[in-house]
C-alpha cells in the first residue's frame, strides 16, 4: 500500500514538473536588437507612430522615428500594425508565495505575531510558479511580492518574471515595509461578516474595535521610539533584530506601505508619518478621494489594490471605485492601480487600467498608472516602467489595445532585451485538449 502511495505521489509531481519544463529563463540579450514599425506607447504619456526602439546589451539605447538600421547581423522585430509598450508592474502581489491558496503546504505568505519587521519576502520568493507565467501572457514583466500579517508585516521586494532562483529575479529587495492598519470601526452587526457575535464568548462584554485599534498604533509607535534609540545608541549589549530591520525606514531608504482603505485609517497612517517621517505609501485606498488634497499636501502615493469592487459605504456612488483613479489623477496624487483579485491573482491588472479609462482617465494616464506610476513609487523607475533611453528593455508588444480585455494580444515580450517565452500551464492545457478532441477540425 505504501509502495502504491508513492508512486502515486512521484506521478503527479512528474506530472506537474512536466507541465511547464519547456518554459525557462531566456539568455542574455547581447548585440543590437531592433523593435521598427511600432505604435510605440513610452510609458510617461507619448505616444510614436511608426517608430522604432534600439537596444544594445539590454539596455534602450534610442527611441524614435528617425533610427537608421545596420544591414548586418542584427535583430529586427517587425511590430507593424501592433502597439509596444513598456512591461507592466504589477505593484502589489503575493506571487511566488502562494501557489494554491486552499492548500496550506504551498503558502509562505504570512508569519505569527503582530510585529514581524524582520522577515524579507524574496527570500520565500519561489520563481518556480506555475502563476508567473499566466502573468506574463498578460504583458506583466514585474511585481511586487508582499507579505500578509496581522499589523507589521516585513518587506516586500520588486522581482522581475523570467528567472532561475530569488536572487536573479531580485530587481529591488526590501523596498518596502508593510503596514496593516486596524480596522478603527465595528463591524456590521456587531460580529465577523455581519452576522453577530456567536462562540464561546458569546453574551460576554464585546471588544471595542477603535479602542484596540488605536491601542495597537500606540504600541507601534512605542516600538518605533524603542527602535530609534537602539539605532542611535553607540554600544549595544545585545541584536536586536527587529530593532535592526526598521533602520533603513527611519532613514528613508525604505517606504511604508500602509495598507488602509476607510479615510479615519490614513488620517491615523498620516498622524504616525508626522512623528516619525518615513515616506509613507498607501494601499487599498479606497476612500483615498475623499482625502487626496491632504495625501497630495504629505506627498503621500496611493496604490489602487482593487477597482472591480463594491463601494466601501453604502453611501458612496456605485461606480466609485471606478472614478477614484481619476479623482487622484485630477487633484495630483502619484497612484498605481493593481489587481488583488484571489481568483485572478494579478493577471487582470491591464483591464482594471481600461475601466478607469471608461471613468475619466485618458488611455496614457492608464498605462502610466500600471507602469511608470508603479515603477516610481517602489523606487525603481530609473531601471524601467517606460521605454526610455538607459532604461532595461523591458517591453511588451501586444496586436491589440492592452487596456482592452476584447482586443488584447500580448504576442511578443522582453526582459532586459531577451525574448521571453510566453508558454503557461493554462495555454499547454487549451492545445492538450484542442488535440485530444480534434476541436480545429470540428470548427471550435
Amino acid at each position: 500500500m505504501q509502495k502504491i502511495f508513492f508512486l502515486t505521489i512521484m506521478m503527479a509531481l512528474a506530472v506537474s514538473v512536466h507541465s511547464q519544463s519547456n518554459v525557462l529563463p531566456a539568455p542574455p540579450q547581447k548585440g543590437l536588437l531592433f523593435i521598427k514599425n511600432a505604435t510605440i506607447h513610452v510609458g510617461n504619456g507619448t505616444v510614436i507612430e511608426n517608430g522604432t526602439i534600439q537596444i544594445r546589451d539590454g539596455k534602450i539605447e534610442k527611441v524614435g522615428k528617425d533610427i537608421t538600421i545596420p544591414q548586418d547581423d542584427v535583430q529586427v522585430v517587425d511590430a507593424k500594425g501592433k502597439h509596444v509598450y513598456p512591461g507592466l508592474i504589477l505593484p502589489t502581489s503575493t506571487l511566488g508565495l502562494v501557489e494554491t491558496g486552499s492548500i496550506r503546504a504551498s503558502n509562505d505568505v504570512r508569519e505569527i505575531g503582530d510585529l514581524n519587521p524582520n522577515i524579507r519576502s524574496i527570500v520565500a520568493y519561489n520563481t518556480d510558479s506555475k502563476v508567473i507565467n499566466t502573468l506574463r501572457s498578460n504583458g506583466i514583466l514585474a511585481a511586487n511580492v508582499v507579505p500578509q500579517g496581522s499589523f507589521l508585516a516585513g518587506t516586500s521586494s520588486v522581482v522581475q518574471l523570467d528567472a532561475w532562483n530569488w536572487e536573479d529575479a531580485a530587481v529591488k529587495a526590501d523596498g518596502g515595509m508593510h503596514l496593516y492598519m486596524p480596522l478603527l470601526m465595528a463591524r456590521p452587526g456587531g460580529g465577523r461578516g455581519g452576522f453577530g457575535g456567536g462562540g464561546p464568548n458569546a453574551g460576554g462584554a464585546q471588544a471595542d474595535p477603535v479602542k484596540d485599534g488605536f491601542e495597537k498604533i500606540e504600541n507601534l509607535k512605542a516600538f518605533f521610539r524603542e527602535a530609534k534609540a537602539y539605532i542611535a545608541a553607540t554600544t549595544r549589549e545585545e541584536t536586536n533584530l527587529k530593532y535592526e530591520a526598521v533602520k533603513d525606514l527611519l532613514a528613508k531608504k525604505q517606504k511604508l506601505y500602509v495598507h488602509a482603505s476607510t479615510a479615519k485609517q490614513m488620517l491615523a497612517a498620516l498622524d504616525f508619518v508626522k512623528e516619525f517621517g518615513v515616506d509613507m505609501v498607501i494601499v487599498g485606498g479606497s476612500e483615498s478621494w475623499q482625502i487626496a488634497s491632504l495625501l497630495k499636501q504629505h506627498n503621500v502615493a496611493v496604490i489602487l489594490q482593487q477597482m472591480h469592487s463594491l463601494p466601501t459605504t453604502t453611501d458612496d456612488d456605485v461606480d466609485q471605485p471606478y472614478k477614484t483613479a481619476a479623482i487622484l489623477q485630477k487633484a495630483g496624487v502619484l497612484f498605481a492601480i493593481s489587481d488583488d483579485d484571489s481568483q485572478t491573482r494579478g493577471r487582470n491588472l491591464p483591464f482594471n487600467a481600461g475601466t478607469a479609462v471608461a471613468f475619466g482617465l485618458t488611455k496614457e494616464e492608464a498605462l502610466a498608472a500600471i507602469s511608470l506610476n508603479s515603477a516610481k513609487i517602489m523606487g525603481v523607475a530609473d531601471k524601467t516602467g517606460s521605454i526610455e533611453v538607459g532604461k532595461e528593455a523591458n517591453i511588451i508588444i501586444s496586436s491589440g489595445d492592452i487596456l482592452d480585455m476584447s482586443t488584447s494580444n500580448v504576442t511578443d515580450a522582453f526582459i532586459k532585451g531577451r525574448k521571453i517565452n510566453l508558454d503557461d500551464k493554462q495555454k499547454q492545457l487549451n492545445d492538450r485538449y484542442e488535440i485530444k478532441y480534434d476541436l480545429k477540425k470540428k470548427g471550435f
